[in-house]
């Protein structure tokens, strides 16, 4: 199947802009029809569909994996891994040739690309963004200060406040202070302050916030619920609540 016939009935607001011009890189002629007409929008120009995260996520991984100056095996087998799960192994495929492609690139904008899907994405799905891309660095059971400034440089181009990607950071690293970190909280949060955080956390992070995206993403947002769920139990316990 071809590139076109896979993704192009999934794919909307990331056919124009910095991210069309990247895939369009990638795949060559692929795209034209896309462009038919001078418009590179479709109809349903601010809803993101599956598509347009997914090119996103391709992109956006391709920047974490050469942030440390090399692309460890472990961590492009965590990328095809993560493809495999959520798309089924045919389309898997197809993505990680397309990741391959647009990781030979060298002149990508971290900020423009950054800037587009801030633009069209929602902050729920901006949020599973940088959740994968720490998922892609701790991979290879280190994650390099390079690594932590690329996501750290993406999540505020992204629009991510400083709490929140701590909170995503955190459930990454296992710290004393982890569970604090993922609702929020400073480590003298009375029981009141905890159980309020939480009740925000849970909403935050429910996967039915992404449920746009398709089945295929339920689970990378079902892990951050879950730790969300876990942190409370840790504090519940320590606080004796």
């Amino acid at each position: 199947m071809g590139f076109s016939k896979w993704i192009g009935a999934t794919i909307g607001w990331s056919f124009g802009g910095p991210i069309g011009a990247i895939i369009g890189l990638a795949v060559g002629s692929m795209l034209d029809a896309s462009s038919k007409g001078g418009s590179v929008r479709s109809q349903n120009q601010s809803a993101t569909r599956s598509g347009d995260f997914e090119v996103s996520l391709l992109i956006l991984a391709s920047i974490v994996i050469k942030a440390d100056g090399k692309q460890d095996k472990r961590e492009l087998d965590f990328v095809r891994a993560q493809f495999v799960q959520m798309y089924g192994k045919a389309r898997a495929n197809q993505a990680f040739n397309l990741f391959r492609e647009i990781a030979k690139q060298t002149n990508i904008s971290t900020r423009q690309v950054c800037l587009q899907i801030r633009q069209m994405m929602d902050h729920a799905s901006r949020l599973q963004l940088v959740h994968f891309l720490f998922g892609i660095a701790k991979s290879d059971h280190h994650v390099a200060n390079s690594e932590v400034e690329a996501i750290a440089l993406i999540a505020s181009y992204l629009g991510i406040n400083p709490k929140d990607f701590e909170s995503i950071k955190a459930m990454f690293y296992n710290s004393s202070d982890s569970a604090y970190k993922i609702l929020e909280l400073d480590s003298n949060a009375t029981i009141s302050e905890i159980k309020k955080a939480y009740r925000k956390m849970a909403k935050k992070y429910h996967p039915d916030k992404v449920s746009h995206l398709g089945e295929e993403h339920q689970k990378g947002a079902e892990e951050k619920f879950r730790k969300v769920q876990e942190a409370y139990e840790q504090l519940q316990k320590e606080k004796r609540i």
